[in-house]
């Protein structure tokens, strides 16, 4: 490769490495798999190791990938917490050990599973959990305490304690709770998280501790990064002194030479399918501290560390038959049924094949040979087809609904096909099971398989049947005694005062979640200011685009959703927010965004202030917006206001807005 050839490769690079980047670490949303990643990672990294001159500061070889976030505040990690150099073959990894016998006698090496999580520090002062942050970009991170309290593996406390101790550790959603997660998001018809790490990334980062709660995080520690009063000397005794503390580990085995390392690596490879949780890789560690002071580090890695990454297990197999699933919402998804094959650890037999326009762009027919992967070691995709099946037929979709008959539609621009019909049985029951669900009306006591026997019984066919039940309604379903019974009359009575924004968000619009619910309440002040609003009085919210005000103004023009309304309302259900915005304020109709840290005001303190005086708080910053109130640190959003020419004020020019 010429040099002009190679400058023009690296400058591709990375720009998409600092794409896929920001999508991976900032936005939890990948577009790739961590496979395809690394090995463009690697390329580049070959780049400009053949041509040293083209290495710039801002390379993504040269920073780990991530950055603190804006919800959250930031937290200085007064000891790096660097990213690894990867590995994909044996050879590399003897490569490595050769580097490190250049520096240092004789090493022996510590080995774990790589767990896919989100990297975070942990800190305790005499015992006592004193704060959580996560990796951000390395040496600023994001204070995530109370959500890292919620996880039940971990210590809040811990005995025999040093006066200090920071860990170093990785948070992971399980597989059993991922597929959980996964079932509920496709039963609301929301867009799943893509894997375990996304999920755990996700789920760490919300700003509302009981949502991280209800999603079962887990953590393993692995690396104590400070610690004062006790004296540690080599890797492995830092690991059994924090499983002595009571904090979670992962099984780790010495390694003496570089061939032992390869053959425990391949050993955990070969047993990936016995974890609970994903991993990606094995890691790899010089095991005595003063090794790795004489190794050192280079500006994004440790030179005493090396991860390698398995490449993803594929498999084929045979495609069996396609089947039609009919959502809430009437969206008809094909899944796909698969001659059973054992792959990452477990046998899987269904994928979903998303919808018509990826069957067709993919060609794939009954009795097909498919390549299938698991995304993220958990969720079956088909790559592709490997040789059609003799007299293979292309699947045609059907346009009649499997669950009623009744015609189905596909509207311009949509991949999704629906079902027409509002009564469709299908749609009843995933309406029922999102209508209850945690985020919505969340009625204890009402699981799918209640609402089963409801159905079956002919005593609900709408959510507003369910507030018609009664206590002997309940007593006549099976495995009902009578506690549970009222327990559950109970909870239906608690629901009606709900937040009308969680009203809003169990009615199931169709691309309308829970943010979209509460900015809708933020916006109009009662159920029938949204039922009356236009597309074009909806899109004036910052954050709403064409085909969600669209879909709201359908849905409320349904002479069977104001009928659900009137029910409802008839029924004793809140119809108003229980704190409508002021009007006549300071700040009445304009938008603030938030950025940084103020000096005594928390975020939550401040957004109220602005609300208490008619504005609203934003999280993005658009040519709509009117003030950024931006603290210390402000990140991005302040350069973006400045280059949109946005009004920026101080807490202290807010407070005073106020008094005037």
């Amino acid at each position: 490769m010429i040099l002009l050839e190679a400058m023009a490769r690296a400058e591709q690079l990375r720009r998409e490495l600092k794409y896929h980047s920001d999508l991976y670490y900032n936005q939890d949303s990948p577009e790739i798999d961590d496979f395809t990643y690394d090995r463009m990672m690697r390329e580049l990294e070959d780049i400009e190791a053949e041509f040293p001159e083209l290495i710039t500061e801002d390379s993504p070889t040269q920073r780990v990938g991530g950055q603190a976030g804006e919800k959250f505040s930031p937290v200085t990690h007064a000891v790096q917490m660097a990213s690894l150099h990867d590995s994909f073959s044996f050879d590399e990894l003897r490569d490595f050990d050769r580097r490190v016998r250049e520096v240092a006698d004789d090493p022996v090496y510590v080995v774990e599973p790589k767990i896919d999580g989100l990297s975070v520090s942990v800190e305790y002062r005499n015992g006592l959990l004193i704060r959580a942050s996560t990796r951000g970009d390395g040496i600023t991170g994001e204070d995530v305490t109370d959500n890292i309290l919620t996880i039940k593996s971990l210590p809040h406390r811990l005995k025999n304690a040093p006066a200090y101790l920071e860990v170093r550790g990785e948070v992971y959603m399980s597989f059993e709770s991922f597929e959980a997660l996964v079932k509920r998001q496709e039963e609301n018809e929301e867009t799943p998280f893509k894997n375990p790490r996304n999920a755990a990334a996700g789920s760490l980062r919300q700003k509302d501790s009981r949502v991280t709660a209800s999603r079962s995080l887990d953590i393993l520690v692995f690396n104590i990064q400070q610690i004062e009063g006790k004296e540690i000397v080599n890797h492995a005794q830092a690991l059994d002194y924090m499983a002595e503390l009571g904090l979670p580990t992962a099984a780790h085995s010495v390694c003496d030479t570089m061939e032992q390392v390869i053959a425990e690596i391949g050993r955990i490879g070969d047993n990936r399918g016995d974890f609970s949780f994903a991993i990606d890789g094995a890691v790899v560690k010089v095991n005595d501290f003063d090794m790795r002071e004489e190794l050192g580090s280079t500006a994004k890695f440790p030179r005493w560390a090396e991860a390698y990454k398995y490449p993803p297990e594929e498999k084929i197999t045979t495609l069996l038959s396609i089947e039609i699933n009919v959502g809430r919402t009437g969206v008809l998804t094909p899944v796909g049924n698969f001659e059973p094959v054992l792959l990452a650890g477990t046998t899987v037999s269904r994928a979903t094949l998303h919808n018509s326009d990826f069957i067709s762009e993919k060609e794939i027919c009954v009795g097909d040979k498919v390549l299938i992967r698991k995304a993220g070691e958990i969720i079956p995709e088909v790559l592709s087809v490997v040789e059609h099946g003799e007299n293979s037929v292309p699947f045609e979709f059907p346009t009649l609904c499997p669950s009623c008959g009744s015609p189905v539609s596909r509207e311009e621009g949509e991949a999704a096909v629906r079902c027409t019909n509002t009564d469709c049985p299908a749609q009843l029951m995933r309406h029922l099971i999102h209508f209850v669900s945690r985020d919505a009306m969340d009625i204890d006591g009402l699981g799918p398989a209640v609402l089963e026997q409801l159905s079956q019984s002919q005593l609900v066919s709408s959510p507003a049947d369910l507030y018609r039940l009664s206590f002997e309604d309940v007593l006549t379903l099976d495995k009902k005694k009578e506690k549970s019974a009222q327990n559950l009359i109970s909870a239906l009575e608690k629901s009606k005062s709900n937040e009308l924004y969680r009203l809003i968000y169990a009615l199931g619009i169709p691309h309308i979640g829970l943010k979209a619910a509460q900015l809708l309440c933020q916006r109009f002040r009662t159920i029938d200011d949204v039922m009356n609003a236009g597309a074009e009085d909806i899109l004036t919210i910052d954050g709403f685009g064409d085909i969600m005000a669209q879909s709201v103004e359908q849905y409320f023009s349904l002479d069977s959703s104001k009928a659900l309304i009137a029910e409802l309302r008839e029924l004793g259900l809140k119809m108003t927010p229980s704190e409508v915005r002021q009007s006549g304020g300071v700040f009445d109709g304009k938008t603030f965004v938030l950025t940084g840290t103020l000096p005594t005001l928390s975020r939550k303190e401040a957004s109220k202030i602005i609300e208490d005086n008619g504005g609203k708080t934003s999280s993005s910053v658009s040519k709509k917006t009117d003030y950024v109130l931006a603290g210390e640190a402000a990140g991005s959003k302040l350069t973006k206001a400045q280059s949109l020419g946005i009004t920026i004020i101080t807490e202290e020019e807010l407070l005073e807005l106020t008094k005037n």
